[in-house]
């Protein structure tokens, strides 16, 4: 493969993109991004013993995995989760986490579940970004 380095797999675990818009995919964009914050936040303190600042979570980077109604028809209670792929840098893929989160009409936003399936893996990290590493 000409061109390519063991460094160029920035980002490689980020969900497949969709091809066209619809109403679906808009309200899980907004969803994502009303979440971004909080998510952005605790992925913070997830990483905080591997890297040396917060990992990057863009909202193309988010995928909506599952939307469950808990409380029945019409009922205003959801748990949605949410498959995230944080990335340092020039995109360098830092890990991948599920995180659950249950959005009810109180309003409230709280997460009730938080899965780290992967950290940073040091063969991913060009030379001169090592230092993003703890």
């Amino acid at each position: 493969m000409l061109g390519q380095t063991p460094y160029s797999q920035a980002a490689t675990n980020a969900p497949s993109k969709p091809i066209q818009d619809s109403k679906e995919l808009q309200l899980q964009d907004m969803l994502v991004l009303l979440l971004l914050p909080d998510m952005t936040a605790k992925l913070a303190e997830v990483y905080a013993k591997e890297l040396v600042a917060g990992p990057d979570l863009y909202p193309y980077m988010v995928d909506v995995t599952h939307i469950e109604r808990v409380n029945g028809f019409r009922g205003f209670r959801f748990h949605i989760t949410l498959h995230v792929y944080p990335t340092v840098g020039p995109h360098i893929s830092v890990g991948e986490d599920l995180m659950t989160y249950e959005v009810s009409a109180e309003p409230s936003i709280k997460l009730i579940r938080l899965v780290h399936l992967k950290g940073p893996d040091r063969t991913n990290f060009p030379p001169n970004y090592l230092d993003l590493l703890r």
